[in-house]
């Protein structure tokens, strides 16, 4: 048996039937690894002596009779989440050497429960980015097209999962980059509410956008994966003071009478035919299993990556100040203190960071930052009413998760204005703060896949995921896997 093109949900139930042992699992993972990584390349680090260990202390685990959700199970971790004594990079030069002295709470949990941790996963450096090319170490392929990019910023998480590399991962959302790439690698991604997921250990861009949230081969996995990885934590001080929830709880229950949104907003011209048409006929499928659709307005959406380019770029400013050669990380030789700074910097960050270091300096400095920084957040809490307003009318908000499908490597590198709206879709729902997640609802011509996003009311993540897995389960699209 192939057990790395298994869910999270089939392998946890083998494991806790006693069919399989997690170190049967592990072992074909890494053989699967070893066949296809070289040409996907979805991870910075690998960590095989560190994963046969973790798998020899959960079949401990399940000796003595614990046996959580995620015993036993491979899961990848995106590089920008703090795992003690694992070398820890978000993809940046700058931070090239750095082995956190602490685990961040989302892995703490996933620690608790004796899950195996295969390696760290590549991305856009500090998460800035929607294609990984913006890694400062290489290249993440998308596994149903080499040519192609697998999204960002969680490009090399969602390709790991498409490709089989892991049996699920996890990945952070600050503009879509949880959503944007399971869209162009197929595969399902959750972005939860803004606090239901502690943020602490999540290496810094946005700490008002940020969240952590899993990819998976399924929506059931999905729900599974948030069962351990949501709930209060008191080191994070924008935790939502929620007890965990069980995320399980409506999969498998009837859609009837759930009234979607659709924002007319979000069918706009530039968006690819194929992608449309794919969106249209999911809109279609949930009518037929009870759903109504209802067309409603979300008018400040326009604004949104305006917006969401000042607030999330004012804040980078200011989160990787820290980033100086003095405390951690690349320190490069300079003849006076402000030289090694400057140099330390100019050295340690990409292009694409340094772009938007600029950009939001400029946007907090003195005298403009009432004209830009101010004015985005008047505008980010019209765009939340929006939303709000729109909920009194419908349960849940139906939109494409991209305008496009993957798109080829190196083709919108050079214009961060195109790159940059390849999230359109996806940022009102960060800048809003609400759930969304993406789910696979069709192919082009060209084998590649289309996501769906369904955006839900603020912790209403449980029936978001009913509403995903009624869909899921009444489609083939989750079934398919790249040829590779």
């Amino acid at each position: 048996m192939e057990l790395h093109k298994l869910t999270l949900t089939e392998v946890a139930k083998m494991i806790h039937k006693g069919e399989i042992r997690p170190h049967e699992v592990l072992i074909d993972v890494f053989k699967r690894i070893q066949e296809i990584e070289a040409k996907v390349r979805a991870y910075l680090t690998l960590i095989p002596d560190k994963a046969y260990d973790m798998a020899r202390d959960a079949e401990d685990a399940i000796f003595r009779g614990k046996k959580d959700i995620l015993t036993g199970i491979p899961i990848a971790v995106k590089d920008n989440i703090c795992t003690k004594g694992i070398l820890t990079t978000c993809a940046s030069k700058i931070l090239y050497n750095f082995y956190p002295p602490y685990e961040s709470t989302v892995t703490s949990k996933l620690l608790k429960q004796k899950y195996i941790l295969t390696g760290k996963t590549n991305m856009d450096e500090f998460a800035m980015g929607s294609s990984t090319e913006n890694s400062g170490y290489h290249i993440t392929r998308n596994p149903w097209d080499l040519e192609r990019v697998p999204g960002g910023s969680s490009g090399g998480s969602a390709a790991a999962v498409a490709a089989d590399e892991c049996i699920a991962a996890l990945g952070s959302d600050t503009g879509g980059s949880i959503r944007q790439p399971a869209s162009f690698c197929g595969v399902v991604g959750l972005k939860p509410t803004y606090g239901r997921v502690s943020r602490f250990g999540l290496v810094a861009f946005a700490s008002s956008l940020d969240q952590i949230g899993p990819i998976t081969k399924c929506v059931s996995d999905s729900a599974l994966m948030m069962n351990v990885m949501a709930g209060f934590d008191p080191l994070d001080s924008t935790s939502a003071p929620l007890d965990s929830a069980d995320f399980t709880e409506f999969l498998g229950q009837d859609i009837k009478g759930f009234k979607i949104g659709i924002p007319k907003e979000y069918f706009i011209a530039g968006m690819e035919e194929e992608v449309e048409e794919a969106v249209k006929q999911a809109i279609h499928l949930l009518e037929s299993l009870g759903c109504i659709p209802i067309e409603i307005s979300l008018p400040h959406t326009e604004y949104a990556v305006a917006t969401y380019y000042i607030v999330a770029t004012s804040e980078a400013s200011s989160n990787l100040a820290r980033y100086d050669g003095v405390k951690y990380g690349l320190r490069s030789r300079g003849e006076d203190l402000l030289d090694m700074y400057m140099k330390t910097r100019s050295e340690g960050f990409g292009q694409e960071v340094k772009r938007r270091i600029m950009l939001g300096t400029y946007c907090l400095s003195a005298g403009y930052y009432e004209a830009y920084y101010k004015k985005a957040l008047q505008v980010r809490t019209l765009i939340k009413k929006d939303f709000e307003e729109a909920f009194k009318k419908v349960d849940f908000i139906i939109t494409p998760t991209a305008p496009t499908a993957a798109f080829k490597i190196g083709e919108k590198i050079d214009d961060p204005l195109q790159m940059y709206l390849s999230d359109i879709f996806t940022i009102s729902v960060n800048l809003a703060g609400v759930p969304a997640i993406s789910i696979p609802c069709g192919f082009t011509q060209n084998g590649l896949p289309i996501g769906l996003q369904i955006i839900g009311k603020n912790f209403d993540e449980a029936r978001i995921l009913q509403l995903s897995y009624a869909y899921e389960q009444a489609t083939p699209w989750h079934k398919m896997k790249p040829n590779l």
